[in-house]
């Protein structure tokens, strides 16, 4: 009798786990954004969310929450009931970086998030003010170690992906530049036009039109292939400095322990949207390379990229309190 009790819960409960699973989405979706509205990545999400809800016959509610490297979007996900009504519009800074260059023992997204989807991938473009005798990441390089500690570069952030693509580029070529963060990219460009800080690291979307104007100087890309945008823009492999591969991604995440069964649903969604016309269009304007594919490949992504931060972030000893 006891037995047959504890199946009959046993039974209950899968049926009940499978028919919540297939319902979903029963109410709508919450997609938070990790950074403020109108740059490229909240464009993206928006993109995205309005044909996966389309797709899946249910709102999608998009919620900029900027602020601490990505940290506070990715802390209120974690917590969320892990019912797949609440979802994060993840990204590099994140995902990846924040977590090591900020201490922050109530959130480790490896543990407490999972992937569902990758979305694409966007190279960075290093920009320089124009004023500036260079022309190249050649002369960039025999610039700063003629001038040590006299150039500035700015990023939207400490822990952002412009801030570590920095401490790359002084890693692998020895010079030195000082950091100087910013309360978001519009500052951070806006400065390297005036002449406050000498350069910084890109988004094409933003660095292309204020390049071709001439308010900026484009140098290279730091994909590992040339931008068909800008296909005379070497990479930084190409302009000198060896290994030298940075691209920042956006992809979609859940509170771990989602069912399995939405996590898919969720990914086949996605997937889709990816291959929507309209969707292909506003991405490519944007310079993303877009991708898709299961929640497994993009995890392995995840770890390979954790990887390579890890090491630069440690290289640097660029951890904060």
């Amino acid at each position: 009798m006891r037995f047959a009790t504890i199946l009959a819960l046993i039974v209950g409960v899968a049926v009940c786990t499978g028919a919540s699973a297939q319902d979903y989405p029963a109410r709508p979706i919450k997609l938070i954004v990790p950074y403020s509205a109108g740059g490229p990545a909240d464009v993206v999400a928006r993109v995205i969310g309005q044909r996966m809800s389309a797709i899946l016959a249910q709102t999608f509610i998009v919620e900029n929450r900027a602020g601490a490297g990505g940290s506070i979007a990715g802390r209120l996900v974690a917590s969320s009931d892990p019912d797949g009504y609440t979802l994060m519009f993840g990204a590099t800074g994140p995902l990846v970086i924040s977590p090591l260059v900020f201490k922050l023992p109530d959130y480790d997204p490896s543990k407490s998030l999972v992937p569902v989807a990758l979305i694409g991938t966007t190279s960075n473009i290093l920009v320089v003010n124009p004023n500036l005798p260079i022309h190249s990441v050649r002369e960039l390089i025999a610039y700063a170690k003629a001038n040590p500690g006299k150039l500035s570069y700015s990023s939207p952030g400490v822990g952002t992906p412009p801030h570590m693509i920095g401490e790359m580029l002084k890693l692998k070529t020895g010079i030195r530049m000082v950091h100087v963060p910013y309360k978001g990219g519009g500052n951070s460009t806006q400065d390297v036009i005036g002449g406050q800080v000498q350069l910084t690291f890109e988004n094409p979307a933003v660095s292309l039109p204020l390049a071709r104007s001439g308010s900026i100087r484009a140098l290279a890309v730091t994909s590992s292939v040339r931008n068909p945008q800008i296909p005379e823009l070497p990479t930084m492999i190409e302009a000198g400095v060896p290994d030298f591969v940075s691209v920042s991604f956006t992809g979609l995440v859940a509170p771990a322990g989602t069912p399995e069964a939405i996590i898919h649903k969720l990914n086949a969604a996605a997937n889709e949207s990816l291959k929507d016309a309209a969707v292909q269009s506003v991405l490519q304007k944007l310079a993303v390379d877009i991708h898709g594919g299961s929640p497994e490949e993009f995890g392995a992504y995840l770890a390979h990229e954790r990887e390579k931060w890890g090491e630069v972030a440690k290289a640097a000893n660029a951890q904060l309190n």
